[in-house]
């Protein structure tokens, strides 16, 4: 049976009287209503909810259905009243910093996608020009393990992905080269329509040894470390292009670290849990494979700017780049 949901649709103004209502500061009306209409109340609250109250730590009871209640780790509950000093235009303000970090950090998402397609295409294609179809290429987990409840394995669920990223291809290199040649096409022809999941999913199941190759390009001798960072750049670029909060997202998959003289830039988060579950580190990462993939691109330097420069003043509600997880020398990293 459908649940009712109880919240009732409400109109912008009593969106705003509500917001209002709880002790945020509107000093724009007018101005505020526009952005309720144009980004909306539900995704601003996204950025307003760490303005919110919270209560003293405490062990909220946690109940399943037909389960004793459980204590739960202890945390602080948000409030509905917001702290005091918290303004509209603060939410807008940390929205629109986020909006240009997610631009920023998808310019280097591309080309190290770009580059990635390279990489994995050049390494298969030695081995075979169809070596993405062939099954005894890929590491056993990948191309011979059965899932228990589709019977299939990654490899197969991996090549139908593939095909539907041919199928609905509209790319002239494409057609020209089913017309020209058929299919299957050449690993380094269909690499050109494989996204970064698809990318990141391939290099996961590859043999080991083709994995360390394509890894120590980047001074990383694991590829399964390697293949991790693949994984959390991956939902790091999901985030960005689905337009979804980015500035102090929890980062629950978090990626594997190398020795410390393998990625120096790295070594501030090894011994802390909390800088490991922040966007930081991803960017950190990425500025590791820029490095490598354009040693004189200015992506690194263009991230300390806009942290330094557009990170909005929230000192009054004890919010700072502290919820990014940069560590304490952020600011004198080689950028």
């Amino acid at each position: 049976m459908m649940q009712v949901y109880p919240k009732p649709w409400q109109s912008y103004q009593k969106q705003l009287d509500l917001v209002m209502a709880r002790g945020m500061v509107v000093t724009d009306p007018p101005k505020a209503l526009e952005y309720l209409e144009r980004i909306g109340y539900y995704r601003l609250s996204g950025y307003w909810f760490a303005f919110r109250e919270r209560t003293e730590l405490c062990c909220p009871l946690l109940q399943h259905k037909n389960q004793k209640p459980s204590k739960t780790k202890p945390t602080r509950i948000p409030l509905d009243t917001f702290k005091p000093g918290t303004t509209f235009q603060n939410a807008v303000d940390l929205y629109v910093f986020d909006k240009k970090l997610r631009l920023l950090t998808l310019d280097a998402l591309e080309r190290i996608e770009i580059a990635l397609r390279v990489d994995i295409s050049h390494t298969l294609g030695r081995h075979d020009k169809f070596a993405y179809l062939k099954p005894e290429l890929f590491h056993d987990s990948f191309s011979i393990q059965l899932d228990g409840k589709t019977g299939l394995t990654k490899h197969h669920v991996w090549v139908g992905k593939h095909a539907a990223l041919i199928n609905r291809s509209n790319e002239d290199f494409i057609r020209h080269n089913k017309e020209k040649h058929g299919l299957p096409l050449a690993v380094w022809v269909a690499c050109e329509v494989w996204d970064f999941g698809t990318l990141s999913t391939l290099y996961a199941g590859m043999d080991e040894r083709d994995q360390d190759t394509i890894s120590m390009e980047y001074g990383i001798s694991n590829g399964r470390v390697f293949a991790s960072w693949l994984r959390s750049l991956n939902y790091l670029r999901n985030v960005c292009a689905h337009h979804s909060r980015l500035w102090n997202r929890n980062i629950v998959d978090q990626p594997k670290l190398p020795p410390t003289e393998q990625a120096p830039s790295l070594s501030a988060f090894h011994d802390d849990v909390h800088r490991r579950a922040r966007p930081f580190m991803l960017l950190c990462i990425t500025q590791h494979l820029m490095r490598v993939i354009n040693p004189s691109s200015s992506w690194g330097g263009r991230l300390k700017t806009l942290l330094e420069n557009d990170f909005p003043d929230l000192h009054h509600l004890d919010l700072n780049l502290e919820g990014m997880g940069v560590d304490r020398d952020w600011q004198s990293r080689d950028w």
